[in-house]
């Protein structure tokens, strides 16, 4: 099962019950988090699941809503008697960019690695199996999807068809390969075809673009800016780089996602649920994100 909370739900500023926005995922008990604005570290408090298990940090962008957050939170993970690797990605200019804020967090218990991202690229850090896609907003921006894989059931006929001894089956449903008595045996030897596993992709500040339905194609969960709930915003959606309530249901609805949240409200939009009409007019399984929403996912019985 998968754990997914949102952060925040704010873009720009936030406001007094509404942090910037931000994901944070379990599993397995390791976390991860995309982006990290301002008060990350207080909601993070908030939700209760702790600081120390972090294992990764993604950045769409370099926006100030999406990263101010990343110098208390260092320190907080710090404290949390955490020594072990934290791996953090994003855009290119990651390095210039962390060498800044590191100058009100010189010293930290854990070493940091950095991974500036190339198009296209997959990245596993931990149990996360984290793929970007490069979005179009005013600086350079990435979407975020995150696949939990499941591997296929034991097929004990298969087994015994190619002689795998019994004192490995149990190793093979865990591992890649065993050996015994000098051979080596691997999974596919004893595991049928792999079951549908999870997904959640995260997509914020950008335009529509045409990759993105394919991107976060059949997600359990597609979290998706909506800065601006009116269409008469279409004109301001397009000058600053972002989406309408309408063209994140449209995403959603040619994706085929299971279900979506919306996120990254404008501080001018202090009643989101206003406008929540005009997404699920398109996509009917629309729902308003609110600071600490949470869920958990399960995978399918099959």
């Amino acid at each position: 099962m998968l754990d997914v909370a949102l952060l925040g739900t704010g873009g720009m500023m936030p406001l007094p019950d509404r942090f910037l926005t931000g994901l944070m995922l379990r599993l397995e008990g390791r976390m991860m988090v995309i982006d990290c604005g301002e008060g990350a570290q207080v909601t993070m408090k908030q939700l209760g699941w702790g600081f120390k298990n972090i294992d990764v940090i993604c950045f769409t962008h370099y926006h100030a809503d999406h990263i101010s957050g990343l110098p208390g939170l260092l320190l907080t993970i710090g404290n949390s008697a955490r020594t072990e690797p934290l791996t953090m990605i994003g855009p290119k200019g990651l390095i210039k960019v962390y060498e800044g804020l590191k100058t009100i967090c010189p010293e930290l218990p854990f070493p940091v690695e950095l991974v500036e991202l190339e198009p296209g690229g997959e990245i596993k850090v931990s149990v996360f199996n984290i793929k970007s896609l490069k979005v179009n907003h005013k600086i350079t921006c990435y979407a975020y999807r995150v696949d939990v894989k499941r591997a296929g059931r034991f097929n004990v006929e298969k087994a015994i068809a190619l002689n795998v001894p019994k004192r490995v089956w149990s190793l093979l449903q865990k591992q890649p390969d065993a050996e015994f008595e000098g051979k080596t045996y691997t999974s596919d030897m004893v595991l049928g075809d792999d079951r549908r596993g999870l997904s959640v992709s995260y997509c914020t500040d950008t335009r529509p673009v045409d990759a993105l339905p394919d991107f976060v194609r059949e997600s359990d969960l597609f979290v998706c800016e909506g800065m601006y709930g009116e269409n008469e915003k279409a004109d301001k959606a397009k000058e600053y780089k972002h989406m309408l309530f309408s063209e994140a249901a449209a995403v959603a609805k040619a994706a085929n996602v299971k279900e979506m949240w919306l996120t990254h409200f404008s501080p001018a939009m202090p009643f989101p649920e206003m406008f929540i009409n005009n997404a699920r007019s398109i996509f009917e399984n629309t729902k308003l994100g609110k600071d600490r929403k949470s869920v958990t996912l399960m995978f399918d019985n099959e």
